[in-house]
């Protein structure tokens, strides 16, 4: 009988050992995006001469990565009224109600219903863009991803690239297609600070 209490003890302490030496699962993160460093970036073709590129200065969202588990989310959220052509006339042009018509419709959504990693790292986010009050599905492109200590704020922080292709006619902001590219790419650059 003492040589089964005795066996019993020891399997006992072995399993809480094992237990204690385990690895710790990795929990969800949430990263909150830095608004001086995220910026979406749109570009078309203009009656075949050019390609012009413009861009959102607002932006605010969240990011969740679990990298143990290789998922994670997006939602971000663009401030229209932000859009910045390089040229305050045509800033108000793009704003007006043939375009983004931002009096009506302020923001415009990502909110991502899938990630895709290869590796460790993700490769595509597949989402729903809303623009103009059109919800269409997207899927971006990740062309870079870092996630590591931020060396100035010294906390955990990621950034990535991603791009995608939409036709703006589609999200009713076709007018002067195709002289004026009806195909536009979205470039976006995220960085985002743990929470």
């Amino acid at each position: 009988m003492n040589k089964l209490t005795s066996l019993s003890a020891a399997l006992a302490i072995a399993a809480v050992t094992m237990a204690g030496a385990a690895p710790a699962m990795a929990e969800p993160e949430t990263y909150v995006l830095d608004g001086t460093h995220t910026f979406p970036r749109f570009s078309y073709t203009h009656f075949g001469y050019s390609t012009q590129l413009s861009r959102f200065n607002k932006t605010t969202g969240k990011i969740i990565l679990d990298k143990a588990a290789k998922t994670g989310a997006v939602d971000i959220v663009i401030d229209t009224p932000s859009v910045d052509t390089g040229y305050a006339t045509f800033d108000e042009h793009i704003q007006g109600e043939d375009f983004l018509d931002t009096a009506k419709y302020p923001t415009a959504t990502f909110k991502s219903t899938k990630v895709v990693f290869k590796g460790d790292q993700p490769a595509t986010v597949e989402g729903n863009l809303t623009l103009k009050g059109v919800t269409r599905p997207v899927t971006l492109t990740v062309t870079s991803f870092q996630a590591m200590p931020h060396p100035m704020l010294k906390k955990d922080a990621i950034g990535a690239n991603a791009h995608t292709v939409v036709k703006r006619s589609e999200f009713n902001a076709g007018k002067y297609a195709p002289n004026v590219g009806d195909e536009v790419r979205i470039d976006i650059a995220v960085e985002a600070i743990k929470e």
